[in-house]
């Protein structure tokens, strides 16, 4: 349910697609403008390793246990990975070849083998062309190919793998009447799309407006959010969404309960809404119910719910509007779980915050942290993502 950031791979079928939910950027800047080629936020190749953090009781630590772990251990049995997303339960990992591999909770079909067999090892997921990008939402997958379209497979009572039915997938299928992508994320029961000429689509549960397209009416096929222009970056909470813009601005649209819209009320918002002044963001990420953006000069700024320390201040003081995270500086990227954060700096210094009830934090503790705090170094961590109470990281070799 969340943003699920990554190194990406410049290589992969001799591409380069910065997705929303996996890639790392430059500060301040964007390799190329919404129209001309997707957003990115590197432009190293990666082939790294997968390490994972926190509660194991589905696989999703990909060990071949369902044994906790609080510090972070190795992934075996994949080939070099370019990015890695997280579900509530389960885990994609995108190798350097495109291919795509999964494991953790298959009871909805997340895993893509055909069965709803939990998976504690990484499985090969089949059924896929050449992929660029993947994504997760709670209990489904998605895949960006290289020739723009979108596969998705899992859990559809919402519609939200857009393929026209409500129909649980246990391998891929085609996203309807959806081309020219660059980007794709998911939410709790929604997904979302951003196409190379810098709009979003939507599709899935429409509840408190999570589609941003001006109703609560829920659409099991892409349906345009409204008004939303020149986009380079997305990201799916649990339910709401977030969008930077090319002129550094953040718009958001969804459930507002605890503030995480960012607009200083708790109101629902079916279209999208601009948060606070911010207007130098480069990259968004969205929690359960809170989100986060990172500014051009390696800050980053929070709100929304805050029992768990959610959004690093110290306190656990909930936010209606951005509030910058107290020294913390020189951040690259970074990626959220239901209720915790990691972020990453050039050097690939891993720091976390918010809940740490299954370990997730990777810091030997089962401790909540309200502040940033570095997670002793086990390699240059250049992509991270989360779910409910564990973490991946990608490690460049």
């Amino acid at each position: 349910m969340v943003r699920f950031s990554t190194g990406l791979a410049v290589g992969v079928a001799a591409l380069v697609v910065g997705a929303a939910a996996a890639s790392a950027a430059p500060l301040g800047r964007y390799a190329a403008e919404p129209g001309t080629a997707a957003p990115q936020r590197s432009a190293a190749v990666v082939n790294g390793t997968v390490w994972t953090a926190g509660a194991n009781g589905d696989g999703q630590l990909g060990n071949g246990t369902t044994s906790s772990r609080l510090t972070f251990g190795k992934v075996t049995g994949l080939p070099a990975v370019v990015q890695v997303s997280g579900g509530r339960e389960h885990v994609l990992a995108l190798d350097s070849t495109g291919a795509v591999w999964a494991w953790g909770d298959n009871s909805k079909g997340q895993v893509g083998d055909g069965t709803i067999t939990d998976r504690r090892s990484p499985q090969k997921v089949t059924g896929l062309g050449t992929v660029v990008a993947v994504a997760t939402d709670h209990y489904g997958s998605l895949a960006l190919q290289a020739d723009g379209t979108v596969m998705s497979w899992g859990y559809n009572a919402a519609g939200q793998l857009g393929d026209g039915t409500k129909t649980k997938r246990l391998r891929p299928v085609h996203v309807l009447n959806l081309t020219d992508v660059v980007a794709v994320h998911g939410g709790a029961d929604f997904s979302m799309a951003l196409r190379s000429d810098g709009s979003v689509w939507t599709w899935g549960l429409n509840t408190n407006g999570e589609l941003g397209n001006g109703t609560t009416t829920s659409s099991t096929v892409p349906v345009k959010v409204t008004g939303l222009s020149g986009v380079v970056d997305i990201a799916g909470g649990r339910d709401h969404a977030l969008a930077v813009r090319n002129d550094g601005t953040v718009w958001a649209w969804g459930w507002n309960k605890t503030g995480q819209i960012g607009d200083g009320t708790k109101v629902d918002r079916t279209l999208p809404t601009r948060v606070g002044t911010i207007s130098t963001a480069v990259a968004v990420s969205a929690g359960a119910q809170f989100s986060s953006a990172v500014l051009g000069n390696g800050t980053v700024m929070t709100w929304g719910v805050n029992n768990l320390g959610q959004l690093g201040i110290g306190t656990t003081v909930l936010k209606t509007t951005p509030t910058l995270v107290p020294g913390l500086t020189g951040v690259r990227d970074i990626a959220t779980g239901r209720d915790h954060v990691l972020t990453m700096s050039p050097a690939g210094v891993l720091k976390v915050w918010g809940d740490n009830v299954g370990g997730q934090l990777g810091d030997g503790t089962t401790t909540a942290r309200r502040s940033p705090f570095t997670v002793p170094s086990f390699g240059a961590v250049v992509g991270a993502g989360g779910g409910h109470d564990y973490s991946v990281a990608l490690v460049q070799p």
